[in-house]
């Protein structure tokens, strides 16, 4: 098992997902469209993807998978659909030439593609797009095999469709969907797997669209267990010939907190560098703090969480995001959001505040940030917490002392 950091993960790098694996690869088999979840860096794309080429390989389906987060338009994620498509088909076809062209046929497959697809993507306009798609599917249900579309980071694409005219370019694009899957006529319909790095059913519900999504099969992806986790740091030491003294992997899980599959390989990746650089072949529980402070809560694992925030950013409106940053930095710095806390940012805010809180707080609980208890809200990951609290709360002000100095 290599210790990989950031790329998705497939064969015998895929770890610790087997339950889940089997559970969806049912789900998908019995024909239900799915609406993959689950917080940031949990593995989302690399178990849609595994489970793809584990039913090609095993059970020759074709798989389709297309990452949408570049699309600007519903002619663009078509254009990929159809790329997608097209190589896949043209992939056997090319196999037997190549028997005897080799790398000629290669190349003329490639050309060929570049060639199409922009062709295609000239060819598709806002009022034709929707009936080339809905074509696609259609060729897609005329297979011999049975087809499995992966749209990844679709709630990205979405969320950049703003104003009254995004959100009916949004509507236009989730109900072509919607009809679309549900309608395809064949032997074997395609079955479609949606995913994305922010949550798709707060955004639909923001702008109206719940009912959009009502087809898909919820499947949310959690955390490694405390367990897994630790037998992933001592598979990863093993496949490296690193030893580990007694209580180092369970020191990493229970500075981390919480078994984000990403956190936990890269913090093994910081100690096994350390390690390397220092020319040691243990690591320690002394090595497991030191990493952890100076380095994951340094300024490169400070660079490696940026995107918590960049994504909320992109996600939500400026008045929205100043709220989230209250929120997150009150949990930060107190320890948790309590409901008194959310009465004192209300008196401070305008009529419309409680609302616009509540919504706030239904994207920080579904997409992993904070988990709540009775009206107590904290951060699921002790390693986020404390990143946020190290980046947000110099000249903070706690919310009840603002409320007292109101």
């Amino acid at each position: 098992m290599r210790s990989m950091v950031g790329p998705r993960v497939s064969g015998k790098d895929f770890f610790g997902r087997e339950a889940e694996m089997a559970a969806l690869r049912q789900l998908v088999q019995d024909g239900n469209h799915i609406l993959l979840t689950g917080q940031r860096r949990m593995g989302k794309t690399s178990i849609a993807w595994e489970l793809g080429e584990r039913l090609s390989e095993e059970e020759n389906w074709l798989f389709l998978p297309v990452d949408v987060e570049q699309a600007t338009s519903s002619e663009d994620v078509v254009t990929l659909l159809y790329d997608e498509y097209r190589l896949k088909t043209m992939r056997s076809r090319a196999a037997r030439l190549a028997v005897g062209l080799g790398d000629v046929a290669r190349n003329v497959q490639e050309v060929g593609l570049r060639q199409m697809r922009v062709k295609f993507r000239k060819g598709l306009t806002a009022g034709n797009w929707a009936r080339h798609g809905n074509d696609l599917l259609r060729k897609c249900a005329r297979q011999k095999r049975r087809v499995l579309i992966v749209v990844d980071e679709l709630p990205i694409f979405l969320s950049r469709r703003r104003g009254k005219d995004g959100r009916r370019q949004a509507d236009e694009f989730m109900s072509w969907l919607r009809q679309g899957f549900q309608t395809v006529q064949g032997q074997a319909p395609p079955v479609l797997i949606v995913s994305g790095s922010i949550g798709l059913k707060p955004l639909v519900d923001r702008l109206g669209l719940s009912d959009r999504i009502n087809y898909l099969h919820p499947f949310r992806l959690g955390p490694w267990s405390r367990e897994t986790s630790i037998a992933c740091i001592e598979e990863l030491a093993n496949s490296d010939g690193i030893a580990l003294d007694e209580g180092v992997a369970e020191a990493m899980y229970g500075r981390l907190g919480l078994g984000i599959p990403h956190h936990v390989q890269s913090f093994f990746a910081y100690l096994r560098m350390d390690a390397t650089l220092r020319g040691a072949g243990r690591l320690t529980v002394d090595d497991v703090e030191r990493i952890y402070h100076e380095v994951l809560l340094g300024p490169d694992g400070q660079n490696d969480l940026m995107h918590y925030e960049s994504r909320l950013q992109d996600h939500l409106a400026d008045a929205e995001y100043d709220i989230a940053k209250d929120i997150l930095t009150e949990a930060a710095t107190q320890g948790v959001f309590t409901a008194a806390a959310r009465r004192s940012m209300e008196a401070t805010m305008d009529s419309g505040a409680p609302a616009r809180i509540a919504s706030v707080l239904d994207i920080l609980t579904h997409d992993g940030y904070l988990a709540s208890t009775d009206d107590r809200y904290e951060f699921a990951s002790a390693f986020i917490r404390d990143w946020w609290r190290i980046r947000f709360s110099r000249g903070y002000k706690p919310l009840a002392q603002r409320l007292e100095n109101a």
